[in-house]
């Protein structure tokens, strides 16, 4: 890569990778809103989960559409209606008189989450050369885990303005409120982004693919990716639904799934969304859980760094082997010391060493390689496939864990440390799949996907 390239492409990566920010900042907000929204609007116990799961239907609708917006909208203006999605939310959700117009909002808000965690990194892939592709998709995940950790510290800033009763009536929207600062910026710098080569091809817009692919790669560089890209759209003779059926696509789909699906099944969602209750359980004052629960966001965003190092150099497949190999290990540990009933002091660790075997892999890989293993003809559509699916696993993991917790199927000795075996089981799950499904792409152009599948 030429160096007089490489900043404009990082501008690029930094500020499209803000819709993964948001991404972090909009799902992790409610965790310090939730209580006093409760008090405000006298929900029940089922409205509460409303409150919080509203999002994740939004969610899904996203991943549903985005397909269809990512490809005939381009992937810029798609970013854009996630951007405006993003600013309506932190405008609905701050200012509402009723509960119902708060869930709307949070809807809204939702959909944008789900259309930028399509369009997101499939931009980013499409846009990077291939040695650097790597890191700059990996730049998404970094971005959420900001996103998520930012939101804790501005929380809690925000609750330390006033006293109990300004919480109660303001507090908490000054809390939503506050994502529309990010909003506005991810706005603004979307404005200034190139479309995507590949999608200006595919629309027939050659001189202006030719203007991006030259302003962010060499000459050289720029015309064998024009020409490769050509190429690859030249043998695309059908529509992605028709082209999705062949068999090596059809093989790239159901990995792309299966990465998707086992992400969620390691139990990251379940232990973040849950961790100040398993710190609880384990004997931690309300304080201590809160300062441990954050020790795993500054873990995950330490060992999210590394991955974007190492991703590229080391390859997709080893990053994934350490990670899956770790959290195997870990939860095994949490489970073991939880029946044994140790002190909770040892069960920390263990802990820690599954965020950082998580952060350093399954977390940040799986967008790079959902944004790049499929082919041109069909990487809109099946990655819309792979996130959608991705949604409802998480959704149907975060609903199961506390009845894995509280389940009358087991002996009531097992059942706090129940969970964590079964996630152990299905973290080493997903290292024999990756051994035996998932291809290694370190270094491989995204018109060469074609021929790794074949």
């Amino acid at each position: 890569m030429n160096n007089n390239h490489s900043m404009p492409l990082r501008f690029i990566a930094f500020s499209a990778a803000l819709g993964g920010l948001l991404f972090g900042y909009d799902t992790a907000v409610i965790s310090g809103a939730i209580g006093d929204l409760t008090r405000y609007f006298q929900l029940s116990t089922i409205e509460t989960g409303w409150a919080i799961s509203s999002a994740l239907i939004g969610c899904l609708l996203g991943a549903l559409v985005s397909n269809y917006c990512s490809s005939q909208w381009g992937r810029k203006k798609t970013m854009l209606l996630a951007a405006f999605l993003f600013i309506l939310n932190s405008i609905g959700t701050a200012v509402p008189d009723t509960f119902i117009v708060f869930v709307i909002f949070r809807i809204l808000g939702g959909v944008g989450v789900g259309l930028a965690s399509m369009v997101v990194p499939m931009y980013l892939a499409e846009i990077a050369p291939a040695d650097r592709r790597g890191a700059l998709v990996g730049y998404y995940q970094l971005a959420i885990v900001i996103g998520i950790v930012m939101v804790y510290f501005v929380n809690y800033f925000i609750a330390l303005q006033g006293d109990a009763f300004w919480n109660l009536t303001q507090g908490w929207r000054w809390m939503f409120g506050s994502e529309l600062f990010p909003s506005l910026i991810f706005l603004g710098f979307i404005f200034l982004l190139p479309e995507s080569p590949r999608w200006l091809l595919m629309k027939g817009r050659t001189n202006e693919a030719k203007l991006v692919l030259f302003s962010i790669n060499s000459k050289e560089e720029s015309q064998r990716e024009l020409l490769e890209i050509e190429q690859s759209l030249q043998s695309d003779n059908q529509y992605a639904w028709q082209s999705i059926r062949q068999p090596i696509y059809r093989k790239a789909l159901w990995v792309g799934i299966g990465l998707s699906i086992l992400q969620q099944l390691t139990g990251i969602n379940a232990i973040l969304y849950y961790a100040p209750e398993i710190f609880k359980s384990l004997g931690s004052s309300t304080e201590a859980s809160l300062l441990e629960t954050t020790t795993l966001g500054v873990v995950n965003l330490i060992f999210t760094l590394l991955a974007i190092r190492w991703v590229d150099r080391r390859g997709r497949k080893p990053l994934l082997y350490l990670g899956s190999a770790g959290m195997t290990l870990a939860l095994m540990g949490v489970g073991l010391l939880i029946y044994f009933q140790v002190e909770r002091t040892i069960v920390l660790p263990f802990l820690l060493l599954f965020m950082a075997s998580f952060s350093v892999s399954w977390g940040p890989v799986v967008w790079v390689l959902l944004s790049e293993i499929f082919p041109n003809s069909i990487r809109s559509l099946a990655l819309a496939i792979s996130v959608f699916i991705q949604w409802i696993t998480n959704f149907l993991v975060t609903q199961f864990f506390p009845m894995l917790v509280n389940n009358t199927w087991v002996p009531i000795s097992l059942r706090a440390a129940f969970p964590f075996f079964v996630f152990a089981v299905l973290c080493f799950i997903s290292l024999l799949f990756v051994w035996k499904k998932v291809p290694e792409t370190k270094n491989t152009s995204l018109e060469q996907m074609d021929e790794l599948w074949k």
